[in-house]
């Protein structure tokens, strides 16, 4: 291959002309396209238009007009901000604008705005953010020798082919999080199996398969959860990361069962200090991957299961089958977490 032969570069004007009056001083193609870095193929194309046409810049190309001016492609950058969950065919509709949706998509795609999925992410109420914020000052300054020392516990709803729908909003890639790009989570009722389990760094501690009756006056109180967690399974792992560990802290959230007066006393009793976590927060609490994980590899199973025992079996054996070294990932990313609540001042994570 020729040596001078380089691959096809579309050459800003200013270059162009720099490199004619280079030649206009008196200097050789080959030397002004070599001060240039431009292949000769180039520099004679450039210098033989000049020759031409008295210029070195490149004609407008014909074609048709623009569907869309600048002041429509403003003011569908600013209704699609203020309108997150409009189709494109909408958003051109309500401007009185006579062109399809793929203009419009085209259009937005220039500002760096697309269609996606709304993540769902618990709502956040003011107060809550500044509890959060509360609690980025009060662990700022943890390192992970101190996280390690804490046991990360949390209940989740175990549900086979919960499919929830999409919403589908316009945003940047950027703004993942802005709390018009998100679709809000609340408590749920109905559920298929509950389970509760409880992890440290580099320990992995017991998962309870929750039983109670359901319907009115039937989910989880203060005494089921003492019952079925705290006199049980929590008491023996805590009993037992002490007489390893030394002092360590046990973190739950702020579900009614577990900030009850009953509750409460009960770990004052037998000398269970309690991590402060705020309202809302599940992406502060490292065990949350770790249900992502168990759900993706019930999943995963080759036999499936087909009834509420089955998928209490299950849950068991894939929780057992997940390595300790893909929930201590997630625990020595506190330090992250803490920032990452400074950074949003309080708001969402990508955690």
């Amino acid at each position: 291959m020729d040596e001078n032969k380089r691959p096809y570069t579309l050459h800003d004007t200013p270059t162009k002309n720099q490199f004619i009056g280079s030649l206009k001083a008196g200097l050789s193609v080959k030397e002004a396209a070599s001060l240039y870095d431009l292949s000769l193929s180039t520099a004679y194309n450039i210098a033989d238009k000049y020759e031409k046409t008295g210029t070195a810049s490149r004609r407008p190309h014909p074609g048709r007009p623009k569907k869309l001016t600048d002041r429509d492609k403003r003011m569908l950058t600013r209704n699609a901000k203020r309108n997150r969950r409009t189709p494109f065919a909408e958003l051109a509709n309500s401007l009185q604008l006579n062109v399809s949706a793929s203009t419009v998509r085209r259009a937005l795609g220039e500002k760096g705005f697309h269609r996606r999925v709304a993540l769902r992410r618990p709502h956040l109420r003011k107060a809550q953010k500044q509890s959060r914020m509360r609690w980025m000052r009060m662990y700022r300054q943890w390192g992970e020798e101190d996280w390690g020392k804490v046991e990360f516990s949390d209940e989740c709803y175990i549900h086979l082919d919960d499919k929830q729908g999409r919403v589908w909003v316009t945003r940047r890639v950027d703004e993942a999080l802005e709390d018009d790009c998100l679709v809000s989570t609340f408590s749920q009722s109905t559920i298929r199996v509950m389970v509760w389990a409880v992890v440290m760094l580099g320990q992995k501690g017991p998962l309870v398969v929750l039983d109670y009756p359901g319907g009115k006056g039937g989910g989880m109180n203060t005494q089921r959860y003492r019952e079925q967690v705290l006199e049980g399974a929590l008491l023996d792992f805590h009993t037992r990361m002490k007489a390893v560990k030394g002092n360590v802290i046990f973190q739950q959230d702020n579900a009614p069962s577990h900030k009850s007066k009953g509750t409460k006393q009960w770990l004052a009793s037998h000398g269970i200090p309690l991590l402060f976590h705020p309202s809302g927060s599940p992406d502060l609490n490292p065990i949350e991957p770790v249900w992502h994980e168990l759900k993706t590899r019930l999943r995963a199973l080759a036999h499936r299961p087909t009834s509420v025992e089955s998928l209490k079996q299950a849950v068991r054996q894939v929780w057992e089958d997940i390595p300790i070294e893909d929930i201590d990932k997630h625990i020595r990313r506190m330090p992250d977490r803490v920032e990452a609540v400074r950074a949003a001042h309080g708001g969402h994570t990508n955690f």
